[in-house]
């Protein structure tokens, strides 16, 4: 693919969407997998209510930030699990993995790590297990 906008011929799968660059890709598109993991994290990172047009739309996973971390963690999990099975139904969910980060910074702990295990829902053969990271709080 080219490194400036993408035409609709240049794109090979059935599965795509423009990419949310931070680093201000504009005209980039992602693809297959990679639509897949920016999809779960979009539900992950959108809390609910905030889509007008889709009000459960997302995980309320900010619910969380006060919490015990034993508590948090639990509680964090489900939100991820109900998340992602509602609404993204190419994937068949693994496992969902919370853990306290070990960063060395000023904040060190101050954020979670969450680990989505997932994989593609083909009806047929399983694929092979991707794994989508997405870190809450902290500023991160």
């Amino acid at each position: 693919m080219s490194a400036g906008a993408v035409t609709l011929e240049e794109i090979r799968a059935a599965d795509w969407s423009l990419a949310l660059d931070r680093n201000g890709g504009l005209g980039r598109v992602v693809e297959g997998i990679d639509d897949v993991n920016q999809a779960i994290e979009i539900i992950l990172t959108t809390p609910k209510g905030s889509d007008p047009l889709r009000p459960t739309f997302g995980a309320d996973l900010w619910q969380y930030i006060d919490f015990p971390i034993n508590a948090a963690v639990a509680g964090i999990v489900r939100e991820v699990t109900d998340a992602v099975t509602q609404w993204e139904p190419r994937v068949k969910l693994l496992s969902v993995k919370a853990e306290q980060a070990t960063d060395a910074g000023a904040q060190a702990g101050a954020h979670l790590s969450v680990s989505v295990k997932w994989e593609l829902e083909l009806g047929g053969e399983p694929s092979p297990a991707e794994t989508t990271t997405v870190s809450i709080g902290g500023g991160a």
